[in-house]
């Protein structure tokens, strides 16, 4: 499928006022950061070089002196405190940070942490885990990344003589739970400055504020960043404002003194240092999910906190072997899912996608989903059967609210919640038809056309002589990247064939191609349906990250294309 490919366009003025700014900055590089709200020396400043003195005192956030003292009270009468926290990879580095860091200021036998079985509980607070801390005696649970819309479960532990401290990061519902404290950037009346925090985001506030309440060194809640620029990883929250600080110095930490458990893990995997967002997005942030997903998710905190290396090694090792079974389940899962799609004449006028299998495995529908997505632009809902019930993962793409479209569907649903690009859903069996047909009609409705054609946003133009270490040095610098702030994706015109492009594995693209004098290395992943513009030999346009690629300690720039067409067909 042909993208659109929207080039952005930055105003001149703006941009050779930053330059003069800068100095002896590439224009490109001015022109991308213009575009980005980067306009001046200070605002670059602070982009370049990330000050942790530039986060937010953790006293703005709403509830956050109540929060402190119900824990400092916990403390003086003995009273067991309750970790608990959902079993995704946001969810159990933020139980990983709050345990160790509670161990080492408080009694370590009362502590304890609780994570729901995706399977038996479900996500977010549940009445099993409610009746567990009631039977072994804690009376104050603190929860992260999962409680703001738990009102009834909270007001019930309540009533079982347990205090509830929220912690999260999800938009709230009209009525609050009744919590002792509720840390949310994001619920009515709180004031603090950014919103986009993780669930480890905000459970690190609270670390950074109950350091400050007991005199503790500034440096002591750092050591946790790391644990926190993998939740921001996994969690795919913008990377703009703290979260751009927190993932700067976690990723340095990383590189230089990381948890044990994640050095653990990056022994495993055999990446090599340094590590940018990328790795930690493709393969440190699956193999943390893949143990919620495959099975008990309370595996990732023994491996974040546990100081032996070889009780590391093992749980890594589960958690490794967890990932290799999600993406078999993955694998299988998607080929069936196109086939389906494949055998269903009347898909191709549809808006929307929803497949329905109930062998298929819950913990990875969600992964088919976006693939799905990715593929057909279109918004998608995978369904898997789950005892009595049917449950669901949705994903759709920027510019289309998928939350409010399943939100009309409600009729069909015995549960639901989510975000506009993500969601979940839950009905009985015999709706599923019905609920089909409905978000169908809802997409349909609702839909503006050009959604359902990809679109790739083009940050610059360059050509093949601006493609200099130098130049890939500034961007570089630019890291880590992610939503808010992604990898900037150039376009080149009239570039050729030097003869040497081909096909690898009937799916992806070797380039090797010219402009001028310049040739320059690439690789086109599923793009091999469109060689034969290649093959034509006339001059195309390619879209492309820059990358670095080393072999033999030698290290070259190369493309990543992402598209391309014949020139003049834009």
């Amino acid at each position: 499928m042909q993208k659109r490919w929207n080039i952005l366009q930055a105003d001149p003025a703006r941009v050779a006022a930053l330059q003069a700014e800068l100095k002896n900055v590439h224009p490109t590089l001015c022109e991308i950061l213009v575009n980005r709200g980067i306009e001046n020396f200070p605002l670059a400043k602070a982009f370049f070089l990330p000050q942790l003195k530039d986060l937010h005192s953790p006293w703005l956030m709403k509830n956050m002196p109540a929060a402190v003292d119900r824990i400092l009270e916990a403390f003086d009468k003995q009273e067991k405190i309750l970790i608990y926290g959902d079993y995704d990879a946001d969810g159990t580095t933020a139980v990983a940070c709050m345990v160790q860091f509670l161990r080492k200021i408080y009694k370590r036998e009362r502590i304890d942490y609780y994570i729901p079985h995706r399977y038996r509980e479900g996500y977010g607070i549940s009445m099993q885990g409610i009746l567990w801390a009631k039977e072994n005696g804690f009376t104050l649970i603190i929860s992260l990344d999962c409680g703001i819309r738990s009102g009834d479960l909270i007001d019930q532990a309540k009533h079982l003589g347990i205090d509830f401290i929220v912690c999260d990061h999800h938009l709230p519902d009209d009525l609050l739970p009744p919590a002792v404290a509720i840390l949310d950037p994001k619920q009515p009346g709180c004031a603090y400055p950014y919103k986009e925090l993780c669930g480890c985001g905000v459970g690190y506030k609270l670390i950074t504020a109950l350091a400050e309440r007991l005199g503790l060194s500034e440096e002591e809640p750092h050591q946790y960043l790391d644990l926190v620029a993998a939740a921001i990883a996994a969690d795919i929250v913008p990377l703009d404002g703290e979260n751009r600080i927190l993932a700067y110095y976690g990723l340095k930490k990383i590189n230089e003194t990381p948890n044990n458990g994640i050095k653990t893990m990056i022994q495993l995997v055999g990446v090599s240092k340094p590590l940018r967002m990328n790795t930690l997005v493709f393969m440190i942030a699956p193999r943390i999910n893949a143990a919620g997903r495959m099975d008990d998710a309370r595996k990732v905190v023994e491996l974040f906190t546990t100081s032996d290396q070889e009780e590391a090694l093992a749980f890594a090792d589960l958690l490794h072997t967890a990932n290799t079974e999600r993406k078999t389940a993955d694998l299988n899962i998607t080929e069936e899912a196109l086939t389906l799609l494949e055998k269903d004449a009347g898909q191709a006028d549809k808006k929307s996608i929803v497949l329905y299998q109930e062998h298929w495995h819950k913990g990875v529908i969600g992964i088919v989903a976006s693939r799905l997505t990715e593929k057909y632009s279109r918004p998608t809902v995978v369904l898997t059967r789950n005892g009595d019930f049917v449950s669901g993962s949705a994903r759709s793409f920027s510019g289309f609210n998928l939350y409010e479209a399943i939100h009309a569907c409600r009729e069909h649903l015995v549960g639901y919640g989510g975000h506009p690009a993500a969601a979940g859903l839950t009905l009985l069996p015999d709706q599923v038809e019905a609920f089909s047909h409905k978000f169908e009609e809802i997409v349909a409705a609702t839909i503006e056309p050009q959604s359902l054609v990809p679109e790739l946003t083009i940050d610059a133009e360059i050509t093949f002589d601006d493609i200099q270490p130098a130049f890939f040095q500034a961007l570089d610098e630019m890291e880590p990247f992610g939503p808010g702030n992604p990898q900037p994706l150039f376009i080149a015109r009239k570039v050729f064939d030097t003869g040497y492009c081909k096909v690898v594995k009937d799916l992806h693209i070797r380039f090797s191609l010219c402009q001028g004098r310049n040739t320059l290395q690439g690789i086109g992943y599923n793009l091999a349906e469109k060689f034969h513009l290649l093959a034509s030999r006339y001059p195309i346009d390619i879209v492309f990250t820059l990358e670095e690629n080393e072999w033999n300690g030698r290290k070259t720039l190369q493309l990543k294309v992402f598209d391309f067409d014949l020139s003049g067909n834009e």
